[in-house]
């Protein structure tokens, strides 16, 4: 567990992420994260979680139209 501090930065507080931090999310100065709510908290992440829904969906209708896609590959 790694315990963090908040700080002023500007006009606004903000958390500043250490470099083990940021390497393990792979992100670097300028790069934009998501904050979405979770159970006891909020989940910080480089992956937008509107775009990883669309994959589900578009996997989904890919497997229900399985054979169409098949067929059309031909």
């Amino acid at each position: 567990m790694t315990t963090l501090k908040l700080t002023q930065i500007g006009n606004s507080v903000g958390v500043i992420l250490p470099k083990e931090i940021l390497a393990r999310l792979k992100l670097e100065k300028g790069d934009t994260v998501f904050v979405t709510d979770a159970p006891g908290g909020v989940t910080i992440t480089p992956y937008d979680p509107a775009v990883a829904e669309q994959l589900t969906l578009g996997h989904e209708f890919m497997r229900e139209y399985r054979d169409t896609f098949h067929q059309l590959a031909k």
